[in-house]
């Protein structure tokens, strides 16, 4: 988890020299933390545990989510979010599952890493 936060939520800022600030973005970052864990529940739920374990790429995700809120942010009223506050918990799972369905995990997928080349040893010729 730990290594999940600080790699794709950056919450290990070099400027944070006060703590109390530190303190407050590590907070946020586990927030985003379990919203990301929500995220790949419900995505394991429809697409299957295998298929989210070992291809989506959690990094990915985050930069889709940063991006796209961004825009949300702008074309779609604060009062519209209000629906969703009220929801009972059952339903916005609900909501959730058919969101998940419509995910084009393709986008998401890990990059695999090429096989690692050999280092040569080069000899000092005198």
């Amino acid at each position: 988890m730990f290594q999940t936060i600080t790699d794709t939520f950056e919450c290990e800022l070099n400027t944070l020299g006060y703590p109390r600030a530190a303190l407050f973005v590590f907070c946020v970052a586990l927030v985003a933390f379990n919203i990301l864990s929500t995220v790949r529940a419900v995505l394991k739920q429809v697409h299957g545990a295998a298929v989210i374990e070992e291809q989506l790429s959690d990094y990915y995700v985050v930069e889709e989510v940063q991006a796209t809120w961004r825009g949300l942010e702008i074309a779609v009223p604060a009062p519209d979010w209000q629906v969703f506050g009220g929801m009972e918990p059952v339903a916005f799972a609900q909501c959730l599952r058919e969101w998940a369905e419509r995910v084009d995990l393709q986008r998401f997928r890990k990059s695999k890493r090429g096989p690692k080349k050999p280092t040569t040893k080069k000899l000092l010729s005198l």
